[in-house]
């Protein structure tokens, strides 16, 4: 096509920025092109590629439907399936909407002509298999997967790794653990020589890191995430930033980091939030299951709702929380209901009917149903974990399952067989590197030891329990990193001065901002630490003791612009919640859906029905959360969420930089300081605290 001078312009601008990986300046210059005169066929395929990369997932999907449409009006049915493919894969893999990826492979599937194979056909079979997978539907899968391979193997180099990703997750689904790592490790391998694209490469290394998350191969999934990192720092595009702060949550998680867990899943949170929220409910997951093991039930609880609400499985997490509040039957409830009728939703680290699905319910079920003393209950939730275990060759499974012995036998008062189960399984929680999970089976093994009358013993595996869960829930210093801070923790600059009071004369706890530092004391100890908006809001919370601050409070105060601040404050108003071109895509997935369902009812279908429906469900109350009577927007509430993790990060880092001069303070703080949706400062009563601010 004709280009005008403005266009060539733009378009040169664009391409030289996506060559430099600067995607803001290259989607920039592609707005800037289409604005001055159109995209032709290849410039939308460029322009789609350069929107996902730069974030705009929605610009990204729409500009692919509007290329499908254009090259079916032309008659060039391959570049049209080949959108349509897009489309379907970008719906699967950003959005967990399997109904709206149904219909757009069926849309490529009738363009395509099976008899002359294309890359197109290889992404085609690629994006089915894990559609498939994630559905349940194992056997076709692995169809898909191998004609993913075979295809791709002489067509396309990135869709033949993806399918050989999905076939290793299914090798180790059919119970053939050590030859699914071996084809784990070899896909691994293969991405990182850096042929394939960027999008490729970082759908591999995330498929890569759920399938060994999901089969609780810890450690090799903490090294290629690591793998992962290195890749993302300078390569990552879209999501996948996102993704593999998800993937780095989990394994500080397992670690016992679990403020600075805490923190890279917040983040995460704001960086996966594509037009269509239901896939947040991944990382949301991750957020109950870190504060539950913090002790922050409220938060816990607040965080697996919030995933339910997008259409997530909060499953078992919400039942454990129930347990810890002291609910239990509410917990045996939802936990039953869960392995009995499990929600077909998808799951990228434990796909539906597998084992693996069901392990963690079972762990959760024996917990719930001894706290009841329902023991029938516990005995057939622990010999079908034994099994799972046994089957996938984990040590985590295996520690787990000998954790849920553990607590059977000792509820049938078999002390010295419950004493032996827990032994075991804090051995091999221990081998796996699982703080919080060694130190529950610690106090497990006490219980033992003292049903036992091992009295000494109870004492001395009570007490190492309970300082490590303490330790866990404050956040100290782990290996040269602070746990509540993203990277290496490293000290602000700052002056230390030894006490200099007289007897009898010490100075008052003092925190005071003097220029760019703050001069500190604490119980005599002085010392200066530099400025930052943590300190900040340290100063307000000392300043009333045992009062609540929304984080929203604290953010207004701290900014340069008192009216806008007060503005956001008190109306909250950050714009609609889903925009014009938001709610047009959420009414195409509902056409795609309604059209799934359809297809369903004709095949008789009821699990796709079902889960089809529970799509559509989420999707009408997201647009009736953002539109309110007579079809009038409605606006968004304050960003609590976000604002909570700026919060959190602020603070945490402050406390860092005083815990590094003042070892007292930092512990302190420690105990004393809470952050969330509301902060507070809430000093031991008994010891009245008088900060000089």
């Amino acid at each position: 096509m004709a280009h005008t001078s403005g266009e060539e312009i733009a378009l040169g601008r664009a391409r030289d920025a996506a060559a430099r990986g600067a995607w803001a300046d290259a989607y920039a210059g592609y707005l800037e092109a289409r604005e001055a005169g159109g995209l032709g066929p290849a410039e939308l395929a460029d322009f789609a590629s350069v929107a996902y990369a730069a974030g705009h997932l929605d610009v990204a999907i729409e500009t692919w439907e509007r290329l499908h449409e254009e090259l079916s009006r032309l008659g060039e049915d391959i570049g049209a399936a080949g959108a349509a493919v897009r489309v379907a894969m970008h719906l699967l893999f950003d959005t967990a909407l399997m109904a709206p990826v149904r219909g757009w492979l069926h849309r490529a599937e009738r363009l395509l002509d099976p008899a002359a194979p294309t890359s197109v056909h290889a992404w085609f079979a690629a994006v089915r298999a894990f559609e498939r997978l994630l559905s349940g539907d194992l056997d076709a899968a692995r169809d898909w997967a191998d004609r993913a391979i075979e295809t791709g193997s002489h067509t396309d180099p990135a869709a033949a790794a993806i399918g050989r990703v999905a076939r290793a997750r299914l090798v180790i689904l059919d119970g053939d653990v050590p030859r699914g790592l071996e084809l784990l490790d070899e896909a691994g391998t293969a991405v990182m020589t850096g042929d394939l694209d960027a999008l490729s490469t970082g759908v591999v290394y995330c498929e890569l890191v759920c399938a060994l998350q999901g089969l609780a191969q810890y450690d090799l999934a903490e090294q290629w995430t690591e793998a992962m990192e290195r890749w993302a720092r300078t390569n990552a595009i879209g999501s996948l930033h996102g993704r593999c702060r998800v993937h780095r949550a989990e394994i500080l998680r397992l670690r016992g980091q679990c403020a600075h867990a805490e923190q890279q899943v917040l983040l995460a949170c704001d960086e996966l939030r594509p037009y269509v929220r239901r896939e947040l409910g991944w990382p949301l997951t991750e957020l109950g299951r870190i504060r539950l093991r913090r002790g922050d039930l409220p938060g816990a609880e607040e965080a697996l709702l919030a995933a339910h609400g997008l259409g997530w499985d909060p499953e078992p997490g919400l039942s454990l929380v129930r347990l810890a509040g002291g609910d239990a039957d509410t917990a045996a409830a939802a936990i039953g209901e869960a392995l009995a009728r499990p929600l077909p939703v998808p799951s990228k680290e434990l796909p539906p009917t597998s084992g693996l699905r069901r392990a963690p319910l079972l762990d959760a079920q024996v917990r719930i149903a001894v706290a009841r003393g329902d023991l029938e209950t516990a005995r057939a939730a622990v010999r079908e974990l034994d099994e799972v275990a046994v089957r996938f060759e984990s040590t985590a499974l295996a520690a787990s399952a000998l954790r849920a012995r553990g607590d059977l036998l000792l509820a049938e008062g078999d002390a010295a067989g419950a004493s032996a189960a827990f032994a075991g399984a804090v051995r091999a929680w221990s081998q796996v590197g699982a703080p919080y999970e060694t130190a529950e089976c610690r106090l497990r093994l006490a219980d033992a030891q003292g049903a036992l009358g091992n009295l000494r013993a109870e004492t001395l595996e009570r007490s190492a329990a309970r300082t490590e869960l303490e330790r866990i829930a404050r956040g100290p210093a782990i290996d040269g990193h602070r746990a509540d801070t993203a990277e290496p923790y490293t000290a602000e600059p700052h002056t230390a001065e030894p006490d200099t009071a007289e007897p009898g004369t010490a100075e008052p706890d003092t925190f005071v901002r003097e220029g760019d530092h703050w001069r500190v004391v604490f119980d005599g100890r002085r010392t200066t630490v530099r400025d930052s908006k943590g300190m900040h809001h340290l100063a307000r919370l000392f300043a009333a003791p045992g009062r609540e601050f929304h984080v929203l409070d604290l953010v207004a105060a701290d900014s340069d612009d008192p009216a806008a601040a007060g503005r956001l404050s008190q109306a909250g108003d950050l714009g609609p919640l889903l925009d014009d071109r938001a709610k047009q895509m959420y009414r195409r997935r509902l056409a795609d859906i309604e059209e799934d369902i359809e297809e369903a009812r004709a095949d008789n279908d009821l699990a796709r029905q079902e889960q089809a429906g529970l799509e559509r469900e989420f999707l009408i109350n997201e647009l009736a959360r953002a539109v309110g009577l007579g079809g009038r927007d409605r606006h968004a509430g304050v960003a609590s969420e976000r604002a909570r993790a700026a919060v959190t990060q602020a603070v945490r880092k402050a406390i860092g930089r005083l815990r590094d001069a003042c070892p007292a303070l930092g512990d302190h703080l420690d105990r004393t300081i809470s952050t969330g949706t509301y902060c507070t400062y809430a000093p031991d009563p008994r010891v009245p605290s008088g900060w000089s601010t």
